[in-house]
This record gives C-alpha cells, sequence and structure tokens, in this order.
C-alpha cells in the first residue's frame, strides 16, 4: 500500500476507502467529542466580549454569533454521536461546523477591529485544531484553512488600522500555522494508516496459511466455526462443506521431494481459490494435504458440481517439479456435505458438516479415489457417490 506524498493518504481509492470504513466509529466519537469542547470554550470567550465591549447592542451580537456556533457544532456532534454517519456524511458534519464556525470568528474579529493581533493568534490556534482535531480529509482541512487565512488578511487590512509590522507579523504568524498543522496532519495521517497496514498484514499472517494463502486451521477455529458466523447471502439456509484430498501425496514427496510437492498444494488451492466465490466461500488448508471449502447458499447439487470441476481440473493439470525436468500429474478425492441451517441443524452445524465431509472423502479414498462422496446430513440421508452432474449455484 503506498501513500500520497503530500497528503500522507493512502494513494489508491479503495485502500484508503477501506482504512476510512475501519475507522469511521472513532472518527465519528473524536468528531463528536472535539466539536463540544470546541464549542465549550467558544461560549466562553463571551466573557471577552463583554470585557471589551461592555453589555450592549454589539455583545448581543456576538453572543447570537457564538449561539450560531454552538447550535451548529452541537447538531454535528449529536449526529456523529447518535447517528451512523456514513465517511461523505461524517466529513461533511465537520466541514459544516468547522465552516460555520471561521465565519462567526470573522464576524467577532470585525466587531472587536482593535483587537486584530489577538485574533490572529486565535485564529492560529483554530487551524491547528481543524488539521489535527476534527476529522476530515486533507484536501478540505487545507482548502477551509487557506480560505479562512486569506479572508481574515482581508479583514485585517480593512478593519484592523494596523501598521507594516503588525501585517508582516501576522503573516508569517498564519503561514507559519497553516504549514505546521499541514505538515503535522501529514504525518499524523501516514501513521495512522501504517498502524492500520500492519494491523491488516498481522491480521492476515495469523488467519492465513503461508505456502497456499488459503485461510488456516486457527481462523477456522476461531471463527468460522462459531455459532451464527456462517451466513447465507440471499437469504437461504442451506450450507454446504467439501472436503478435498489430494491422492498419493506422501509418493509426491518421496519421489519428487518436498520443494515439487509444494508447487502441487499452490496448484490446487489456486484452482479452488479460482472455483469459489469471493468474500461469499470460505477456502481453508485444513491439513497437509486436506482442504475445506465452507459453501453458503449452496445446496448439495451445488457442492457436487465444485467438486467435480475441480477434480476434473486437477486431474488434468501438469505441475513442473522443483528442478523442472518432470511433471507430476496426480488426483483427488473429495467428501460434500450439507445441511439447512433453517430446519435445526444446531449450533455446531459446520463443524458437525466438516466432519461428515471428512468421513465422506474417507469413503471415496477406500472407493478407489479421484471420486466425489456426497450426502445431506439434515435429513439422516444415506452416503452416495456424486454423480457428474452441473451444478446448481452458478460460480466462476
Amino acid at each position: 500500500m503506498r501513500f500520497h506524498p503530500l497528503t500522507g493518504e493512502f494513494a489508491l481509492p479503495a485502500n484508503e476507502a477501506a482504512f476510512l470504513v475501519h475507522k469511521l466509529p472513532q472518527t465519528r466519537a473524536l468528531l463528536g467529542f472535539t466539536l463540544v469542547f470546541c464549542t465549550v470554550f467558544y461560549l466562553a470567550f463571551a466573557v471577552s466580549d463583554l470585557t471589551a465591549l461592555g453589555y450592549g447592542p454589539g455583545f448581543v451580537r456576538l453572543c447570537a454569533a457564538r449561539a450560531v456556533v454552538a447550535a451548529t457544532a452541537g447538531t454535528c456532534a449529536w449526529l456523529a454521536y447518535r447517528r451512523p454517519l456514513s465517511v461523505a456524511a461524517t466529513r461533511s458534519a465537520a466541514s459544516a461546523a468547522e465552516a460555520v464556525a471561521l465565519a462567526c470568528f470573522m464576524f467577532i474579529a470585525v466587531q472587536r477591529p482593535g483587537e486584530f493581533h489577538w485574533h490572529a493568534m486565535s485564529l492560529a490556534i483554530m487551524l491547528i485544531v481543524i488539521y489535527l482535531y476534527i476529522p476530515n480529509s486533507f484536501a478540505g482541512a487545507l482548502a477551509l484553512t487557506s480560505i479562512a487565512t486569506v479572508a481574515f488578511l482581508g479583514l485585517a487590512l480593512k478593519y484592523g488600522r494596523l501598521t507594516a509590522a503588525d501585517v508582516v507579523t501576522m503573516i508569517m504568524l498564519l503561514v507559519l500555522a497553516n504549514a505546521f498543522g499541514a505538515l503535522a496532519a501529514r504525518r499524523f495521517n501516514q501513521v495512522s494508516r501504517e498502524e492500520y497496514q500492519a494491523r491488516a498484514q498481522l491480521q492476515h499472517a495469523a488467519a492465513r496459511d503461508h505456502l497456499t494463502g488459503c485461510f488456516n486451521r486457527r481462523h477456522l477455529h476461531d471463527n468460522l466455526m462459531r455459532p451464527g458466523q456462517v451466513r447465507t447471502p440471499h437469504g437461504g439456509g442451506l450450507v454446504t462443506v467439501v472436503m478435498c484430498d489430494i491422492d498419493n501425496f506422501k509418493r509426491i514427496n518421496d519421489t519428487y521431494g518436498h520443494a515439487s510437492g509444494d508447487a502441487v498444494l499452490r496448484t490446487f488451492a489456486e484452482l479452488l481459490t479460482q472455483m469459489t466465490r469471493d468474500g461469499v466461500d470460505s477456502v481453508v488448508r485444513y491439513g497437509g494435504e486436506e482442504f475445506l471449502a465452507i459453501l453458503p447458499d449452496t445446496d448439495l447439487d451445488g457442492g457436487i458440481g465444485l467438486a467435480e470441476r475441480l477434480r476434473t481440473r486437477f486431474a488434468g493439470t501438469s505441475v513442473a517439479t522443483d528442478d523442472g525436468t518432470a511433471q507430476v500429474r496426480t488426483t483427488a478425492s473429495f467428501g460434500v456435505a450439507c445441511a439447512d441451517l433453517t430446519a435445526g441443524a444446531g449450533d455446531n452445524v459446520v463443524r458437525d458438516l466438516i466432519a461428515a465431509a471428512d468421513k465422506l472423502m474417507y469413503d471415496a479414498k477406500r472407493g478407489g479415489r479421484d471420486r466425489v462422496h456426497a450426502r445431506c446430513v439434515c435429513d439422516g440421508g444415506a452416503g452416495r457417490a456424486a454423480p457428474l452432474r452441473a451444478a446448481s449455484v452458478s460460480r466462476r
């Protein structure tokens, strides 16, 4: 995953979108807290309005402006805390609160024109808060802060009665605040994404078999075999498990070496992965040369069809040995078991299906290898050798 050199965000939109969705709960919580915190201080500074102007129409106008900020920020904070905002909606809420706060700040500065040097310091703090503490895209924060800086300098030149030294100092202060805020925001963006990337790599390594890229036994037991973890995406209740075992694998290792055996394993895993649905089915390296496919929304015929296509493809595939001097051909045996989640299959349906498919696979081994045995376990049906037939579920 590469990073954008200017923003520190992921260069690829898909990676950035995945990161933002992953961080969304934390982002909403941070937005809500920051808006509430800043609003309290924004309102508290009404004391300075009273000190500068005294009680009167001017003070009332500034209180009204601060109330507008409080209402906007409070509404956005409430939405962040109480509503499942999307990434785009969260950023829109952040931008709206920032824009209203900056606009009201400009109004307050014009109403107190003799204090533009103090206003500049306050704006510098606000800019850093926008860059670092109010979650938004880097481009959105940069646009808001740039517009606010230019607008403030224009108002200061028009209403501030400043000396040349004051103007230069003010410009340098705001440029410094923007530069520091932008650099800090870029660094924060990259660090948070590096942490996300490292965590994703660790999770992948913990859940995947390093040789084939399939899920490992640990992921199977910790996730897929838990009650309720296997969901049927189209609302059906059928789940099918296919247990696969490469025939005569020890002979391949003994004859051609373990590196050639590893090549056979990778080839089989690639074929199985290609024939299953990404994001729906789960492919697991169950043991040394055993693989497992968990297929939600798939009936028994669908599992048989997948196993038969894989059996045929694998039997017709040659795998080069590690030294390239020979081609290895072998076959695989399969056990297919199906159950209906809506028919009282029990909490441990996946475990029961795996056990049934494993027994069927060994029946296929004893029956001569290179074949598929299948049965539906939900009705107590007897095991049967699978006829060659088309799958009833569309697959790649």
